[in-house]
């Protein structure tokens, strides 16, 4: 996902477009940046609370969803915190703490709600972005094989984990995992969870059939090859806006639009316009980029003999998006096997930005929380170097861990997407390097940013849900309101966590709608 925009008009009328020579300012009223999975979702949610509303989307690349949102440029697990273990931490004390993956669980329950409203609408076709694919957790030494059973026992006994089963007999490991089993030795005290109704999601095809449908509306403009040159807000009588320019790359003419709110949800470019925006809240915010890349089975006989999205144990000191997993993805609506991601650093802030991303995002009002991030990070940093350096062979070797009789030949290295890694004010270390998502939103509400990675993507209709709760929340609480997001999401305004009936009945719905039932 590149700098892009959405453009979604309220109240005020659309000038007729002009040249740059002339410079005509375009008032709209809600402007949102990047062209992936978040925007789109904003867009949808925007587009069913107000159907009158004026939306039109620009995209730095040549189509939508070409940077976080494809499909090889995430790990496509349809994150529920049923096979990530750093979901999972140990505390101190020796206890598990599972209310993180309580809370995953139920946000990814809301996207799948709202993805199964669309689907029985005809909005989306389910079979060209979602598809069943169990979800486990294999780990290897007596340790770890304690560790994964009380896991297990905790999340269990909660009903969003209910399903979840654990083994560590051989005859259930080779059911789950047959190809994972081949030439394993006894003496690996393996044992694994399952989970049957786990997803592989492409978000680059969900990101696509959402802008696709919303391009068979008449109030819907997709723009493409332009990026946000300048942005500048300002204080008018009766409410801010921000004064935006759009460059349009091929004829390299620029646009002036005025728009009252402005959401950056561009990936890895949110945050140097966050920084740009100039407002107090983006103070001290930094970014850590981390790339990725992926091991790709090209052997069709060893594709065909696994079935899962295998989640382990991630090495000490490497950040939780390398996690290794070894995955089942439909890709083009064909299987393929991956193995990864193998963490590497980059100075970029996307996979096709520009090499000077790291070096632009240093700012003073930021200095002192990047300069505690190296400080206390040494560790991670030697991580990130050492995955830079490492051979074919040596991946191969940690892929070996997964599959003993994996052969060089029939795995090739890909890149992944670029990720950029919180940075944020910490009074005790000046610094602290956060591994998840997060809001940065004005205190009048006229500019929100996304920042951050997993589990991104997968919970991406609840964090814009956060977004319009914190920058639209008197209209917001409006019935009409209320009862549209109802209507498309059932759970809305109660807690899955909470109400296990109202689970089952969700859960049965989109489990069915989506085919998602083993």
């Amino acid at each position: 996902m590149r700098d892009g925009i959405m453009i979604v008009r309220l109240k005020l009328k659309r000038l007729p477009m002009r040249n740059s020579h002339t410079m005509a300012t375009n008032h709209i009223d809600v402007l949102l940046v990047g062209g992936g999975i978040m925007s789109a979702t904003l867009a949808i949610l925007l587009h069913r609370l107000d159907p009158a509303l004026q939306i039109c989307m620009v995209e730095q690349l040549e189509d939508v969803a070409l940077e976080s949102s494809d499909a090889l440029n995430n790990a496509g697990t349809g994150h529920a915190g049923y096979c990530e273990l750093n979901y999972t931490p140990k505390t101190k004390n020796g206890d598990i703490e599972i209310r993180r993956a309580l809370e995953i669980n139920a946000a990814f329950e809301v996207s799948l709600q709202c993805w199964s409203t669309l689907v029985k609408e005809g909005v989306l076709n389910a079979d060209d972005f979602i598809q069943r694919v169990p979800h486990l957790s294999a780990v290897w030494g007596e340790q770890s094989s304690a560790f994964l059973r009380q896991r297990h026992a905790l999340l269990k006994g909660h009903p969003l984990f209910a399903e979840m089963q654990w083994s560590n007999q051989e005859k259930k490991l080779n059911e789950w995992m047959p190809l994972m089993m081949a030439g394993r030795r006894q003496a690996d005290h393996m044992s694994a969870t399952h989970v049957g109704h786990g997803s592989d999601v492409n978000f680059g095809a969900l990101t696509r059939q959402l802008v696709a449908y919303l391009k068979t509306r008449s109030n819907f403009t997709l723009l493409t090859q332009s990026r946000v040159s300048k942005l500048k807000q300002q204080h008018l009588k009766e409410q801010s806006a921000w004064q935006v320019h759009i460059q349009h790359l091929t004829s390299g003419q620029t646009q002036s639009y005025n728009a009252s709110f402005v959401f950056l949800g561009a990936g890895g470019g949110a945050l140097p316009l966050l920084q740009q925006s100039g407002i107090p809240e983006a103070q001290g915010y930094g970014g850590f980029p981390v790339s990725g890349q992926w091991l790709i089975c090209n052997n069709p006989a060893l594709i065909n003999k696994h079935h899962a999205k295998v989640y382990s144990q991630a090495a000490v000191g490497a950040p939780p998006m390398s996690v290794p997993h070894l995955d089942t993805r439909m890709i083009h609506g064909k299987p393929a096997l991956l193995f990864g991601p193998y963490a590497g650093f980059t100075t970029r802030f996307l996979k096709q930005g520009s090499r000077l991303d790291l070096a632009k995002s240093v700012k003073f009002k930021n200095i002192k929380s990047l300069l505690g991030v190296c400080r206390h990070n040494v560790d991670l940093t030697k991580y990130l170097i050492k995955e830079v350096f490492q051979g074919h062979e040596k991946r191969m070797n940690a892929l070996r861990v997964f599959l003993p009789e994996a052969n060089s030949h029939d795995w090739k290295l890909a890149h992944a997407g670029q990720r950029v890694q919180i940075i944020k004010r910490c009074h005790q270390h000046w610094g602290k390097l956060e591994f998840g998502t997060e809001i940065v939103a004005s205190a009048d509400g006229s500019l929100a940013a996304l920042l951050g990675a997993s589990p991104g993507a997968s919970v991406s209709v609840k964090a814009m849900l956060d977004v319009l709760e914190r920058c639209f929340g008197d209209r917001m609480q409006t019935p009409a309101w209320q009862d549209t997001l109802k209507a498309l999401i059932p759970s809305y305004g109660e807690s899955l966590i909470e109400d296990a009936n109202l689970l089952g009945r969700v859960r049965r719905d989109t489990l069915s709608t989506l085919k998602l039932a083993p």
